[in-house]
């Protein structure tokens, strides 16, 4: 009985086994399939501009670059035209030759025709970019560069006086060509045709007399342009307390406000306004003609009639900037030192009318602040006698400087033309060091003031520092560095050319790094350039503003000292 129970078991095993024989000598006789290969992406192992590595950003590159692209894997040229572009910044695509090497692993690729300089042109190498077994670039690339300055001359070479000549009379044009039809002033910039500036004008009105002085027109046209401005402040300008705004619609000489509660009167530009109207006041001085003593008449009574008084907010040992009809003196902004508008308290020092004028007190605490101007510090090995670290923006040593002659000028606080050169040296100095790594700066390309820039209007300084060159800057300083500012207007003329040279002389400002070069020019910038360039020259201006009595008398009440008082 046992045995019998068993014998089934044993069958069962043996077939078993011979089933597990049968199976195993099956599987040794059956294809074994390939494992499965990974997916080869192609890899950007480097991109090479010129033969060094392209990374974010390069500069100088030459007009006809070579660009050599190194993948770990051949890449199938038909994949390569939409995958590799070239553009500018403003998207034109450029036209490349291509090229391959190592089998097809290396594409080399040069634009067909030379480049423009100072351009910046991008490098984009996008997913769509197949290796030979139809596989993607595994990660998109961009670069970009900027073609190197060309270093030749656009224009022809001609003396240095025949080139101040030239420059002093396309920038005078600003305020003779582009003057406003109706009212004569200036206006605010050349985009903007029927916005006229009340500072810009002052100075426009000292650049048409700088252009009788260089022939550039009569003294019968300087006068009838003049007069027609004077005429218009008179007759058809809003004053507030004989203060005039900032912009004005150049047709009616309705307030154009400048801000939002900037309405009304600005005591800054009035001054800059001033100051030209007695440089021309000096200069019309026939005794007998009738057309010049009637410009002397309306001259006198628009300048007797600011209260700058009033302007100290009721007795205020300081002056104010603003004031609005409808906002009062809700913008609050004090003046005082060291900025652009250190004339603002000579004049006020300076009003024949005996309650408009304002005593020392108010120029030692206000302007002064106590003495809190003073600064005393060395920069790049240059002691400022006052004002911000490192000067600050050069439009400060320039504009209340347009017509008060800083040459040996002191008072208690500085020696001037101590510090305008001082300051103009720091702003040469810190341009030359760079710290900011800006491409372009350099001995022949410095300069940094307040001007137009990539994204609007800004006072660049060292500490507010974005790259932008601005040709006022440098020009504007001739009389205090005239070997460095000659240097740096050969450059803006000779090499940078029709970049910055137009119909009214150099245009407001450039970024060499971006690049990026303004199209625009503005009468306060303008302005200077031709005055300081005729000041360096001949001292005209400097002779116009200082030989007013009224102008004399207030320095000395102020504490002036200097051979012109």
């Amino acid at each position: 009985m046992t045995r019998y129970r068993l014998l089934p078991y044993r069958l069962y095993g043996a077939c078993l086994l011979l089933g597990l024989l049968f199976s195993c000598g099956k599987s040794a006789n059956a294809p074994v399939p390939p494992p499965t290969q990974p997916t080869v992406y192609p890899v950007l192992v480097s991109v090479l501009l010129e033969g060094s590595s392209l990374s974010s950003n390069r500069y100088n590159v030459s007009a006809n670059p070579v660009l050599q692209l190194t993948l770990s894997t051949p890449v199938s040229k038909n994949s390569v035209a939409a995958a590799l572009t070239l553009t500018t910044s403003g998207g034109l695509a450029v036209p490349l030759t291509l090229s391959y090497l190592q089998h097809d692993s290396v594409i080399v690729a040069q634009p067909q025709s030379a480049l423009p300089y100072l351009t910046k042109y991008t490098l984009q190498i996008s997913t769509a970019l197949q290796s030979a077994a139809g596989n993607s670039l595994k990660a998109p690339f961009t670069g970009s560069f900027v073609t190197r300055l060309d270093s030749s001359d656009k224009f022809p070479r001609i003396a240095d006086s025949a080139l101040l000549t030239l420059v002093e009379k396309q920038t005078f044009s600003y305020f003779w060509d582009f003057g406003h039809p109706v009212s004569g002033m200036a206006r605010e910039r050349a985009s903007n045709p029927d916005l006229v500036t009340t500072g810009g004008s002052g100075f426009g009105i000292m650049a048409l007399l700088a252009g009788v002085q260089r022939q550039f027109i009569t003294r019968a046209q300087a006068l009838d342009r003049i007069s027609t401005i004077a005429g218009f402040l008179s007759t058809q300008a809003t004053r507030y307390h004989g203060a005039f705004p900032h912009w004005m619609n150049g047709s009616t000489g309705a307030t154009v406000p400048f801000s939002s509660q900037d309405d009304g009167a600005d005591l800054v530009e009035t001054s800059y306004m001033m100051a030209g109207l007695l440089c021309a006041r000096t200069f019309f001085n026939s005794p007998s003609d009738s057309s010049e003593i009637r410009l002397r008449s309306t001259i006198n009574a628009l300048w007797n009639g600011v209260e700058w008084t009033f302007f100290t907010q009721g007795g205020q040992q300081v002056l104010y900037w603003h004031w609005s009809p409808d906002y009062g003196w809700s913008s609050n902004q004090q003046i005082n030192g060291w900025n652009e508008a250190m004339i603002v308290y000579i004049l006020a020092a300076s009003s024949p009318v005996d309650s408009n004028r304002i005593a020392k007190t108010v120029y030692d605490n206000g302007w002064a602040a106590g003495g809190s101007i003073k600064n005393g510090n060395a920069y790049f090995g240059i002691t400022l006698p006052l004002g911000p670290a490192q000067g600050g923006p050069l439009f400060f040593a320039h504009y209340s400087f347009l017509g008060i002659n800083p040459t040996g000028l002191s008072d208690g606080y500085a020696n001037y033309w101590t510090q305008n050169t001082a300051h103009t040296m720091i702003n040469y100095q810190y341009c030359l060091a760079n710290p900011q790594g800006y491409y372009g700066y350099s001995p022949l390309c410095w300069g940094l003031t307040a001007s137009d820039e990539q994204k609007g209007y800004s006072a660049h300084a060292p500490g507010a520092d974005d790259g932008v060159i601005s040709p006022t800057a440098a020009i504007s300083s001739m009389p205090y560095a005239p070997a460095q500012s000659m240097d740096a207007l050969r450059f803006f003329y000779y090499t940078l050319g029709d970049r910055t040279w137009g119909t009214y002389g150099f245009r407001d400002a450039f970024n060499l790094s971006t690049p990026w070069f303004d199209q625009d020019y503005l009468a306060i910038d303008q302005g200077p350039e031709v005055v300081m360039i005729e000041n360096y020259r001949s001292g005209l201006i400097w002779q116009l503003l200082m030989g007013c009595p009224e102008i004399k008398n207030g320095l000395r009440a102020l504490g002036f000292q200097g051979p012109s008082l």
